[in-house]
């Protein structure tokens, strides 16, 4: 354990986003020890950095006054998102803690799932009302908070959105004019059960800097920002790229052990029954690899190229899942897309296998006839693998999108498992149809 002394000083001197890396390395107890000890304004500067569950588990260690505390001190979405990460019991209580304002807009906050644009949305924002002049309006500008301040949007009374004011028109207005005539209806907004991922694409079609959340009434309730929105897109990647490997959406590069086991035993023992699957298949054909051991060496070859192919189909697959450019009808073409796809990359590394394997067997002494057999149904095995591979890489996220489950949920254990399966199968099957031209 690293001496207090030592981390304070290197702390206190990093930049805040080093400083929460840096933070995220220590285990537990240095944390903790560690927290306590900052400056309150570090502390604070840190706590917004640090993944939420790192910020929940140091929460949960401080007394209810101290972190309610420094909860009402965070941006609400911040505070929203480590609030969610701790035990119901210790939530109560800090929710319990905080000011009433605070806690109202925390509350508000957690009724959204946190892959909507409700749940990643920042509800400070200043709004003008649409009957006010020029004058009220700047005077409203210049009273208001920098970090509320995002586009100028006007509301009714009520609160609905009514519009937005480029500044510039906002400037050029007489002060006795009202606001009313230099706003501009046609403001792109965005409901706020909206998935998330929906609000990527969409302000990445637009550009803009915020995007402003409506609830049901179309009452204005909070913004989405860029930098934000471009923080849910990059976690969303690298969730569904744990997703496809089996490991749990959540579990961060320092989880505790307790999440590693929950989150990747499961499916280590789906994975373990689809390679006893696998197993099975061989061992059908175990008479077959007892005459001829060359079969034995060259199994790796045909499922691992299987494999690699099915990894690409399906990478390209999620990506268009993820970005929306699958339109409904397009299934199809991209089934036959992958399909022929597959199929040519199998004749051409069907190839290049055949006669590497040929070269192989002639060095070590097999007559003409048994090279080039082993050639033969290698080639073969290589070009029915890879387009079942092609094809499985493309159907299986589809499916599991039909089935209402999650596309990149071990997507990739269940690929391996069609590529392991049809590569053995076929390359043995075709090893004992010719079995008198390899012997």
């Amino acid at each position: 354990m690293k001496p207090l002394e030592s981390l304070l000083k290197v702390f206190v001197q990093l930049h805040p986003e080093d400083a929460a890396r840096a933070f995220e390395t220590l285990d537990s107890e240095e944390r903790h020890r560690l927290f306590k000890s900052l400056p309150s304004r570090i502390a604070l500067a840190l706590l917004q950095r640090i993944s939420p569950h790192a910020g929940a588990e140091i929460v949960a260690q401080l007394e209810p006054a101290q972190a309610a505390k420094l909860l009402g001190r965070l941006p609400p979405r911040v505070a929203s998102s480590v609030l969610h990460q701790v035990d119901p019991t210790n939530r109560e209580a800090l929710i319990t803690a905080l000011p009433q304002d605070v806690s109202r807009g925390l509350l508000a906050l957690a009724q959204y799932a946190p892959e909507t644009a409700g749940g990643m949305m920042e509800p400070r924002v200043v709004s003008l009302a649409a009957d006010i002049t020029v004058q009220e309006a700047i005077s409203a500008i210049r009273q208001a908070p920098r970090e509320a301040l995002h586009y100028l949007y006007v509301t009714r009374r009520d609160g609905t959105l009514d519009g937005v004011i480029n500044m510039r028109d906002l400037l050029l207005a007489k002060p006795r004019d009202p606001i009313a005539p230099i706003v501009r209806r046609e403001v792109t907004r965005v409901p706020d059960v909206m998935s998330s991922s929906e609000v990527v694409d969409l302000m990445g079609q637009k550009r803009f800097l915020a995007l402003p959340v409506v609830d049901f009434e179309g009452r204005l309730i909070g913004v989405v920002k860029q930098a934000d929105a471009l923080a849910s897109s990059q976690a969303a990647a690298f969730e569904n790229l744990q997703k496809i490997v089996g490991a749990g959406a959540d579990e961060r590069a320092l989880s505790p052990v307790s999440m590693v086991v929950k989150s990747r035993l499961p499916w280590l023992f789906v994975n373990l029954v689809t390679a006893f699957m696998a197993a099975a298949v061989i061992g059908v054909f175990e008479g077959t690899i007892a005459k001829v051991a060359a079969l034995a060496v060259l199994l790796p070859v045909v499922a691992g190229q299987g494999g690699n192919t099915g990894s690409q189909s399906l990478a390209v697959v999620m990506r268009g899942l993820a970005l929306r450019e699958l339109v409904p009808g397009s299934r199809k073409q991209l089934i036959y897309k992958e399909l022929f796809g597959g199929l040519i990359n199998g004749v051409a590394v069907a190839v290049v296998t055949a006669i590497a394997v040929f070269a192989w067997r002639m060095a070590a002494g097999d007559s003409v006839l048994a090279g080039s057999g082993l050639s033969l149904v290698i080639a073969m095995a290589m070009v029915v693998n890879m387009a079942a591979a092609a094809i499985s890489g493309a159907v299986i996220p589809l499916i599991l999108q039909k089935l209402g489950r999650d596309p990149a949920q071990s997507a990739a254990i269940f690929l391996t498992t069609v590529t392991d399966i049809v590569g053995f199968a076929a390359f043995l099957g075709f090893a004992s149809l010719f079995m008198s031209w390899i012997v």
